[in-house]
């Protein structure tokens, strides 16, 4: 199967469409409390610890979303580290970048040897490698 033609994004249901609009919708109304205090200067203790929890919150929620993307990259690494490793028996180059292992998590296993080597000799982008790829395997589970 050939490379899709158009660039999937996928998206967390729960992160992209509950987690982010509520965090902004509690960024509006905490400001707005935030500046209401300040004018009327009542509940200004109240409102300065509620600015303050918004920031952290505002901090920690994409933190959590790079570090679960992080984790996808390290497991996808050592898949395809293994991969290579049962294709071949050789351990792959170290000079293949994250950014080209995770591209080459969609070659078939017949091509992924190959197509390693002209990756670390080429230099290949991500993008490049894709277009490389005649055996599309697709990878449904990363997000």
């Amino acid at each position: 199967m050939a490379a899709p033609n158009k660039k999937t994004i996928r998206f967390d249901w729960p992160y992209h469409f509950v987690a982010l609009p509520l965090l902004l919708i509690t960024l509006v109304l905490t400001i707005t409390y935030w500046i209401h205090a300040l004018r009327s200067g009542e509940n200004t203790l109240l409102a300065w610890l509620l600015l303050v929890l918004l920031l952290c919150l505002c901090f920690a929620i994409p933190r959590i979303r790079v570090y679960a993307t992080k984790t996808q990259d390290r497991i996808v690494r050592m898949e395809e580290q293994f991969r290579y490793y049962r294709l071949t028996g050789k351990e792959m180059d170290s000079r293949v970048t994250r950014e080209q292992i995770i591209a080459l998590r969609n070659a078939s296993d017949a091509e992924l040897p190959a197509l390693c080597e002209r990756a670390v000799n080429e230099q290949l982008s991500g993008k490049d490698i894709h277009a490389a790829i005649t055996n599309w395997r697709t990878d449904d589970m990363r997000i």
